[in-house]
């Protein structure tokens, strides 16, 4: 998806309805900064908003998604590839989230291992012994929470017996028995309990 063209677009819209950016962020309850990031195109309107922008600008999402105004004979092929543009841009974001777990989980583990070994083997007083080992512990704990909910959030697991993809809660995931990213849940969908891998997309 194109951000500037889409920026450029919003902006050109947004000229016609005669408005300025602190109108339309007024109007939409946001911030003029946002509509100015819009137009640069350094970023794209929240979906919660999409709407209500295009109303305000009379257009619709899939002209705000081209950058342009779409005449009604290419309006479905259009739409289509916003679709697949969208899904792409989800993808990629849950592939970032994901690599985004491993990059904050790993280095603390290992940090935290590296504590309960010198803590281990180290000569030192055992109240310093204690306190260390107790710290790495915390801090090991507190990023498996958070790693959880990173993985939780991207993307969907598929229940092997009716290949449903769902995102589970928080705490199904966290209390789930797993292999790496492999979690024994239950589908919510057929009810079965099965071994559900983790998937970018809610369709293949």
């Amino acid at each position: 998806m194109d951000q500037i063209k889409v920026g450029k677009f919003i902006a050109s819209c947004r000229k016609e309805q005669g408005m300025t950016q602190a109108v339309l962020a007024e109007k939409l309850g946001i911030s003029d900064r946002a509509v100015s990031k819009w137009e640069t195109g350094k970023s794209l309107p929240d979906s919660g908003i999409m709407l209500e922008l295009c109303e305000i600008l009379k257009i619709n999402v899939n002209e705000l998604l081209s950058g342009e105004r779409i005449v009604a004979e290419a309006y479905d092929k259009r739409a289509e590839e916003n679709l697949l543009a969208m899904r792409r841009e989800l993808e990629e974001k849950n592939r970032q989230m994901l690599r985004m777990e491993y990059l904050i989980a790993f280095p603390v583990i290992i940090t935290g291992l590296g504590m309960v070994f010198i803590a281990a083997f180290i000569e030192m007083s055992m109240w310093l012994r204690i306190v260390l080992i107790a710290f790495a512990l915390v801090m090991i704990f507190i990023v498996c929470f958070i790693a959880v909910g990173i993985e939780q959030k991207a993307g969907y697991y598929e229940c092997q017996n009716c290949h449903n993809r769902y995102v589970p809660t928080y705490w199904q995931v966290n209390l789930a028995m797993h292999t790496g990213r492999t979690r024994y849940m239950k589908c919510p969908v057929c009810g079965k309990r099965s071994w559900q891998k983790k998937v970018l997309t809610k369709e293949e």
